[in-house]
């Protein structure tokens, strides 16, 4: 098993890759706005960094958000791009459980609230459980200010930038800040070996509500960015 993770959903552009035991590489770029630019040179320098080739990788997953539009789009169009090229199976993990794998992972237990910036002074936020065997979400995913969220959300242990941009109403950040390529592969790769087998012992892909998302990108709102609406003037002279 060789396991490509994809996400870019927040400022992170992060790519890793995980061979079945643990993760053998992890690059990652911090920048909101160049994902396209980043994205394919991460892919390479994983693939070189754990001394392997494209043909080398089993399976693809992919952040499926919720994230900024462009950024988001970009990572699960080139995560599925990459499996087509080479016949391999794609799936996709909301990108919010990721954060709160990697807190679970560092050895954080209890509630957590993942508040991630969604821009327009919002936070993509979901709310966790943090329990000896996993990361478990209780809500969530939404889009709201941080402001406006319950009073007992407000008060949880928060992941994610958004507890830092709005320390005023989310006071206890604990980190991570970025979704994590390595903490993507890792909870892909457990997720995938629980999965069931065929009596031939093939593993079969897991399909939503099994462990995995779908591939739908969480936007949880319209673009910026909207076709302008028809014109009523005649082009006629």
């Amino acid at each position: 098993m060789l396991l490509l993770a994809i996400d870019t959903s927040t400022t992170a552009i992060t790519t890793a890759l995980h061979d079945g035991s643990s993760v053998v590489a992890e690059v990652t770029t911090l920048d909101a706005r160049a994902h396209a630019e980043h994205l394919a040179p991460g892919v390479r320098a994983a693939l070189a960094q754990a001394g392997a080739s494209a043909t080398d990788v089993t399976d693809v997953v992919v952040g499926i958000g919720p994230g900024p539009f462009t950024g988001l789009r970009v990572g699960i169009v080139t995560g599925r791009t990459f499996a087509f090229a080479l016949g391999l199976p794609v799936r996709g993990l909301t990108s919010l459980d990721a954060l709160a794998h990697e807190a679970w992972l560092s050895g954080r237990r209890g509630d957590l609230l993942v508040a991630t910036d969604a821009r327009r002074k919002e936070v993509y936020a979901a709310t966790y459980v943090l329990e000896d065997s996993a990361a478990t979400r209780v809500a969530g995913p939404l889009v709201s200010r941080a402001a406006d969220l319950e009073p007992e959300i407000q008060r949880l242990p928060a992941a994610g930038r958004g507890a830092l941009l709005y320390a005023d109403s989310l006071p206890l950040a604990v980190g991570p800040l970025d979704v994590s390529g390595g903490a993507l592969a890792d909870l892909a790769a457990r997720r995938l070996a629980v999965a069931p087998a065929h009596p031939d012992g093939i593993r079969q892909q897991v399909e939503p509500g099994g462990g995995f998302d779908g591939l739908e990108p969480l936007y949880l709102r319209r673009p910026d960015a909207a076709p302008a609406p028809p014109s009523t003037k005649s082009t006629l002279g």
